[in-house]
């Protein structure tokens, strides 16, 4: 009877010690799972901080962009916050540079800038200082004659279109190519990064398509197909729509996540051979082989003004004019060597510029409101004050 009783007591204290340790391991689970809330809200919180951050970031830079849209006047350089007056009129040329062998076709400056960029068709891009006139570096790898170039926007990348079908991308610092984005299978002649990401690049080539890059992976991500080629091509500031203009003399608008046609207009009784975006984002210049060039509101597409010169002829299907940084002014080279200056609110000729001997190919104006730089069929390469 006493073993029974001593078992019976055995079997309370190890029932007793069973239920403690159940409570205990409850209790443990309990502060656990408390302990699992309120890291998660830790997490929330830092999330939300995160997002909140993100927001604050993206207003920022849209507040900048927006601030570097208000004419231009003030811009920002490594140095800081510097004030530069209206793009001048040029009348003077400083240097006569002999750039590249057989032609040069596309220049371009670096963003707030007054380094050049030059692309030819000897395979090289240069770099140039135009205050001294100097070459200041070299870019190899090139396997075609250089079409056109972009630039990123942190000045860190150098995109090339390349007569041999694909696109070449260089690191600026290293001076090594980056990637080489291969698909198209023609001469690739119209490229351009967005305004708002440096990751995205949108190229044109005579295999009648236009494709868009992601530059990160250095894959094309989308190819829009269309029956008439496009000969250059732009983003718009928000880096939503793409603008081209094609051989068949419309200027069309695309969706650049979908691809879908968004409208167009026929800008030009021949083939587009030029697009650039004015620096507030409203407007778009074409110019055409018809001899015009035709500034378009972008949101209607309805044409602002017309600028013509007698002796304007437009020399090739790639010839590039351009608005000046603070969209006082449009330049654009002639067949004849000469460069012809718009009032864009006068639609009058300012300035007629005469130095090169050969048909002027490429026009482009630094940030910085100048100088002009020009480019001709012979591989030279002018800068105007």
């Amino acid at each position: 009877m006493s073993e029974h009783q001593e078992l019976k007591a055995q079997l309370e204290q190890l029932t007793l010690k069973a239920k403690n340790a159940e409570a205990e391991n409850k209790m443990l689970v309990d502060r656990w799972m408390l302990q699992k809330m309120q890291d998660a809200e830790r997490l929330n919180e830092a999330n939300a901080l995160y997002e909140d951050m993100i927001k604050r970031l993206k207003a920022s830079g849209l507040e900048k962009l927006a601030q570097e849209q208000v004419d231009g006047i003030v811009r920002r350089s490594e140095e800081g916050a510097e004030f530069f007056a209206e793009s001048t009129i040029p009348s003077l040329c400083k240097h006569r540079i002999n750039a590249h062998e057989g032609g040069c076709a596309s220049i371009l400056f670096e963003y707030n800038s007054g380094k050049l960029i030059s692309g030819g068709q000897d395979r090289s891009i240069k770099m140039w200082d135009t205050s001294t006139g100097s070459l200041s570096h070299s870019l190899f790898g090139c396997l075609g004659s250089v079409l056109d170039l972009a630039i990123t926007h942190d000045n860190r990348f150098i995109i090339a279109a390349s007569s041999s079908n694909n696109l070449f991308v260089w690191d600026v610092n290293s001076g090594r190519v980056r990637h080489t984005l291969t698909g198209h299978t023609d001469k690739v002649c119209a490229v351009d990064v967005s305004k708002v990401s440096s990751r995205h690049v949108v190229s044109a080539a005579y295999d009648r398509t236009i494709k868009v890059w992601d530059l990160q992976k250095g894959y094309c991500t989308n190819t829009i197909i269309f029956h008439s080629n496009c000969n250059a091509l732009c983003f718009s500031t928000d880096g939503l729509t793409i603008c081209s203009g094609h051989v068949d003399g419309n200027l069309r608008l695309w969706d650049i996540q979908t691809g879908k046609l968004l409208s167009e207009v026929a800008a030009h009784s021949l083939a587009i051979t030029s697009i650039s975006l004015s620096r507030n984002g409203n407007a778009v210049l074409t110019s055409g082989r018809d001899n015009l060039h035709n500034l378009f509101d972008i949101r209607s597409l309805e044409v602002c003004g017309t600028f013509r010169a007698t002796g304007n002829r437009v020399a090739s299907n790639w010839s590039r004019s351009c608005i000046s940084p603070d969209d006082n002014y449009i330049a654009a080279g002639s067949a004849d060597g000469s460069i012809y200056i718009w009032s864009i609110s006068k639609a009058d000729i300012v300035s007629t510029l005469k130095e090169h001997t050969a048909p002027v190919l490429s026009c482009t104006w630094s940030g910085l409101g100048k100088p002009l730089a020009s480019a001709d069929k012979n591989g030279i390469v002018c800068t105007w004050t």
